[in-house]
């Protein structure tokens, strides 16, 4: 992982837009008309160096690369301890070479707004829970760590590891091997009728030769459990880590719902100046209703007349008073 990263990756990554810009540029200068003296004494502008540059093709490379790393790292580091090691010391060179690779072999990428990584993030959870099962399942089944467990707290007469050998070893009759795959010659002087091997299976003088015995399958329901205990152990601390380290600061997440508040107190102060004004509308629409006093002339259209009267009218439906025994619904804002 490390070499193909640092040395295979990396190279491709620098040298390949360094090709792509020289061959471009040969290019250019190929099929490009002659220029005047003062154009090709004049200094190239920023734009001309950077159309040099090679295109942007987005992120995906560079997630993906992170993503391969992040797979090898988590899933196998039960098989390799030095793993997170090797990508430590890889992305510490990686991320100077990348700024490198940004800033001077790459055109400026256009800026976009985005709210997180998107699916990558659901790949990194995803590959993260599935890596918690095959470390518990390489720990289980290719150490010997639950084997002995087992057999000091339920084999040993001592509580200790004294016979742990002796109790992972079955035996084997060498007058049952089948005809043509006994071996010719033997390194012992002595002739050799029993031996032994690593299994947990019952002796030939049992009444079920060279069948699982019960130790065997006392491991494997011990290795299960373990494999259950560890991925639920590792979920739950996951979990408990997750809660106490929030995604939002809790300054940020106070400052979010206090604007939350402010626009609410904004709605609700221009909800009363629209009240007010249709209340004002509607009492000016009373006060033209009514008789004109004696040597007074009748409103004009412009002074609470029916142009006044029609404003109200079409603001008086949301002034309207509820009759007796409704009930009045209010929005929760």
């Amino acid at each position: 992982m490390l070499g193909k990263q640092l040395i295979q990756n990396n190279v491709f990554e620098i040298g390949i837009p360094k090709l792509k810009k020289l061959f471009r540029t040969l290019k250019d200068k190929g099929g490009a008309p002659e220029e005047s003296d003062d154009q090709h004494s004049r200094p190239p502008q920023r734009w001309d160096l950077d159309y040099d540059l090679e295109p942007f093709e987005g992120l995906t490379p560079e997630y993906m690369e992170m993503i391969i790393q992040f797979g090898f790292v988590t899933l196998f580091v039960a098989s390799f301890p030095l793993a997170p090691l090797f990508a430590l010391l890889n992305n510490v060179i990686e991320i100077r070479l990348d700024a490198k690779k940004f800033v001077t072999e790459l055109r400026r990428p256009d800026a976009v707004r985005a709210k997180d990584i998107g699916i990558w993030y659901n790949i990194l959870s995803g590959m993260g829970k599935f890596s918690v099962i095959i470390n518990a399942f390489v720990i289980s089944f290719t150490s010997d760590f639950i084997p002995r467990l087992v057999y000091q707290y339920m084999y040993s007469e001592t509580g200790t590891m004294h016979g742990f050998i002796d109790h992972t070893l079955s035996y084997f009759n060498v007058s049952n091997f089948k005809p043509g795959t006994a071996p010719v010659s033997s390194q012992f002087d002595r002739e050799v009728t029993m031996c032994r091997y690593k299994d947990y299976r019952e002796p030939p003088w049992s009444p079920t030769p060279y069948q699982y015995s019960k130790e065997y399958w006392s491991v494997l329901a011990a290795r299960l459990a373990f494999v259950i205990l560890f991925q639920n152990l590792v979920i739950v601390l996951s979990t408990l880590v997750d809660w106490l380290i929030p995604d939002v600061p809790k300054d940020i997440s106070a400052q979010v719902k206090m604007e939350k508040t402010l626009l609410v107190d904004v709605f609700l102060h221009e909800e009363k100046d629209k009240l007010q004004l249709i209340q004002s509308l509607f009492l000016k629409d009373k006060e033209g209703h009514r008789a004109p006093a004696a040597g007074q002339l009748p409103a004009q259209e412009g002074e609470g007349g029916p142009r006044a009267r029609g404003r109200a009218a079409s603001f008086s439906q949301f002034s309207s008073q509820p009759s007796p025994g409704t009930t009045v619904k209010h929005t929760e804002v």
